[in-house]
């Protein structure tokens, strides 16, 4: 039968688009790999590997997780920015995503154009804690000491939530509060028991024994609305500081840049439906975390939202790299 060049060419463009579909419907084939820039047994770990075990299931091929620790995450993002935009190789990234190349002034790679934000999964609110011996019994309390004095602020290391929230905090409220990083949450949050620390920005896992035990007390949470282990906290907001509804530390996934966008939304729905379900957000709950869940766009919005707050901080505050 005679064709003519133009019906072959339509029907090689139509078979070639019939590939491409096929081959978007049948995603996943082969495992996922999902790096993780911190060592085992953190929260971003603990709570990847519950969303890694869903997410699996639902797609029908094994979601591994693989800790891929060093540079505050930064070796992880460098081999996801590097990888095959296939889909294939993701990353479950935190807040340092945005933060680490703003504090290190390091252009590549570029967290807003070298990735695509598939979502945003979870946040980790802090609560503001003083030891049981201080003096102040609100937020209120803890600024207006401030107005009169110095205060200290412990964190687990420069550049991590606590530490940009308490410069958030000096900076919108015009006092002085004076950063000692540690080295992890445990000795910083030991410093603030024993008074020799004023205060710190803590996170919610494992916080409600301590409070329980009386060898802190909490005084607002950096969240949109109370938490329901701590209904009787404020938010920074209620509390008359405004700002704070998301300076928490924050989860999400993120894969190379190019990825096509079927993947990125077959990969968004099953995350979403993840997150949905009760016994995953029960566990995520139980870490202290909130569940977030939404389209990509709201997620890359987001980041770049993050990007300019925290630009405009460190450099109205000089916050440098240690």
């Amino acid at each position: 039968m005679f064709m003519s060049r133009r019906s072959f060419t339509l029907l090689g463009a139509a078979t070639v688009a019939s590939q491409l579909a096929h081959s978007q419907t049948i995603y996943p084939t082969r495992p996922i790999k999902l790096l993780v820039g911190f060592a085992a047994g953190g929260p971003l770990d603990v709570y990847t590997r519950i969303l890694a075990q869903d997410i699996s299931l639902q797609l029908g091929q094994p979601v591994t997780v693989d800790n891929r620790a060093g540079a505050s995450g930064q070796i992880a993002t460098d081999m996801v920015a590097q990888a095959e935009a296939d889909g294939y190789t993701l990353m479950s990234t935190a807040s340092t995503f945005i933060v680490n190349p703003i504090l290190s002034k390091r252009t590549k790679p570029d967290p807003l154009k070298d990735f695509v934000a598939i979502s945003h999964t979870a946040v980790l609110p802090t609560i503001v804690i003083v030891g049981p011996d201080s003096t102040a019994q609100t937020i209120q309390d803890l600024v207006k000491a401030a107005r009169s004095r110095p205060l200290s602020y412990a964190s687990a290391g420069n550049g991590g939530p606590a530490h940009l929230a308490g410069a958030l905090l000096a900076h919108n409220t015009g006092t002085t509060m004076t950063h000692i990083p540690f080295r992890g949450a445990a000795p910083a949050l030991t410093e603030v028991m024993a008074g020799r620390v004023d205060f710190t920005f803590y996170t919610m896992s494992g916080l409600k024994e301590l409070v329980a035990a009386k060898k802190v007390r909490p005084l607002a949470i950096t969240a949109v609305s109370r938490h329901p282990e701590f209904p009787q906290v404020p938010t920074m907001t209620e509390a008359g500081f405004p700002g704070f509804d998301d300076v928490g530390a924050w989860f999400g996934i993120v894969g190379p840049a190019g990825m096509p966008s079927a993947v990125v939304t077959q990969l968004n729905t099953a995350i979403d439906r993840a997150l949905k379900k009760p016994e995953v957000r029960d566990r995520l709950i139980g870490l202290g975390m909130v569940p977030v869940g939404g389209p990509p766009t709201v997620f890359k919005n987001f980041l770049e939202r993050d990007s300019v707050r925290w630009t405009a901080l460190i450099k109205a505050a000089d916050i440098r790299e240690e």
